[in-house]
């Protein structure tokens, strides 16, 4: 499995939650970055997911496959 393979959600933040874009990886659990522009985010989004994987492979923590329901493991 890739970085590429886990699906992402992206949405706008108001004003109030400091402008910008967020991106989330709903198959990561707290895997999530921001950035004033899309690209920006996506870039951020991208180092975020990479530090998440590298953590948890660190940590000998089992690594979800993309798509998988995180309430089922």
């Amino acid at each position: 499995m890739t970085q590429a393979d886990y699906p992402m959600c992206v949405r706008v933040l108001t004003a109030d939650q400091g402008g910008g874009y967020l991106v989330e990886f709903p198959d990561l659990p707290g895997c999530m970055s921001d950035g004033e522009t899309v690209a920006d985010a996506l870039a951020n989004a991208a180092e975020a997911q990479a530090a998440w994987l590298a953590a948890m492979r660190e940590a000998g923590r089992a690594i979800p496959a993309p798509g998988a329901d995180p309430s089922e493991g």
